[in-house]
């Protein structure tokens, strides 16, 4: 299996200084090749590709010694294929008929990652080995860095990645060949239902809470946003304003990954089988404003539940019990979400009157009462296992 290992930098303040000038020059070489490309086209109708400006490198390098030229070349590399991705991607929805995004041009803010594709050439992670209580890094033009490292990095690594979060710097390990951990077998499945009033609502009426982080640092979150609303573009009490706003989403990011995890582990120690909804969340949480021509209804209260639904993280939590749910040897079953909150779970009878409310099921044939989420979630259970049926005896 692969897995990513995130640690916390502790650089000193040449190497963090060195640690941005290698993201600024990152970030200038992949607006620069942007440029090459779109005048390329402009101009001549060429399109340029990722083998020819991976060539023009070396002159680059040459060109700028004490710049350019103080970094990787694997990491220039990467940075280009980078935006090379970019620009697949944009043909890749211009064919299947979505409206594209064209590549853009990186702000200092909006380029924040440079990677090294390969653990030796450019960087090598554990650079010092022999010292007894610390763990290093060694990245090209920046130097040995030291690592809070807080657990065990297992597997093989392949691709090391430093990271800029506000103030902070991380350094993210990509690893090839992790070793699985299996649980010892419990016997039981279970269905979930995601929801805002319970993150997550099993089968057996079981309800983890949705602590809602987002909507409790809602007032330090305002008062931050509006002190940096107030201060002058470009200046230093600006960027500091910045930096706080910028702090508090990512404390709210962390608490939400931290909950996530340990609902996810959870679930994995309770059962062998886990079904889910399998959700379009970002088409669930697209704005109703609609347009000028034809405005939509209800753009408060759909506002609303986009935003508690994005506080939940249903898309973060499910992504971190698929990769417990492969470590532990467990097996999660996704299932069409249609119909599952109408659907009795004792008669069949499906009709949107049966819920009566956010947390009430009522069945309008046979009489059936239930906690609407519980209702749903065996639904999902139901609907889970005969999908795994069907696949074993295919």
């Amino acid at each position: 299996m692969r897995r990513s290992f995130k640690f916390l930098l502790r650089p000193t303040a040449r190497q963090a200084a060195a640690l941005t000038a290698c993201l600024e020059d990152h970030r200038a070489l992949y607006n620069a090749a942007l440029e090459h490309r779109r005048t390329a086209y402009a101009k001549v109708k060429v399109s340029v590709r990722y083998g020819e400006q991976s060539a023009d490198l070396k002159h680059i390098r040459a060109d700028d010694a004490g710049g350019q030229g103080r970094w990787s070349f694997s990491s220039q590399q990467a940075t280009l294929r980078r935006l090379d991705k970019a620009f697949r991607a944009f043909f890749d929805r211009l064919k299947a008929g979505r409206t594209p995004g064209f590549p853009r041009f990186k702000g200092k803010r909006w380029f924040d990652t440079v990677e090294w594709p390969k653990d030796g050439d450019g960087c090598r992670w554990d650079s010092q080995p022999e010292h007894p209580t610390a763990t290093f890094v060694r990245l090209q033009g920046v130097g040995h860095v030291r690592v809070h490292q807080h657990r065990a990095v297992r597997g093989t690594v392949k691709t090391i990645s430093v990271k800029r979060e506000g103030r902070r710097w991380f350094v993210v390990l990509s690893c090839d060949d992790v070793p699985a951990e299996p649980l010892p077998t419990t016997g039981a499945a279970a269905g979930i239902d995601l929801g805002v009033a319970s993150l997550v609502t099993t089968s057996d009426g079981e309800h983890l809470d949705n602590p809602r982080h987002l909507a409790a640092s809602a007032d330090r979150l305002a008062a931050a946003q509006r002190d940096l609303a107030r201060k002058k573009r470009g200046s230093r009490r600006r960027r500091k304003a910045a930096a706080r706003v910028a702090a508090l989403h990512g404390k709210v990011r962390r608490q939400r990954l931290d909950g996530a995890h340990k609902a996810a582990l959870r679930l994995v120690r309770d059962y062998d089988v886990i079904a889910h909804e399998d959700l379009r969340i970002a088409n669930m949480t697209r704005s109703a404003s609609g347009t000028i021509e034809a405005p939509g209804r209800n753009v408060a209260q759909k506002s609303g539940l986009n935003r508690s639904i994005l506080d939940a993280g249903w898309g973060v939590f499910l992504t971190i019990l698929s990769h417990k749910a492969e470590s532990a040897g467990r097996e999660l079953v996704a299932v069409n979400p249609a119909h599952t909150s109408r659907t009795c779970a004792r008669c069949g009878h499906v009709a949107k009157e049966n819920r009566v409310s956010q947390a009430e099921f009522h069945c309008q044939r046979c009489a059936h009462v239930a906690h609407a989420d519980v209702n749903a979630a065996i639904n999902i259970l139901r609907a889970g296992l005969a999908l795994r049926d069907v696949a074993q005896a295919a």
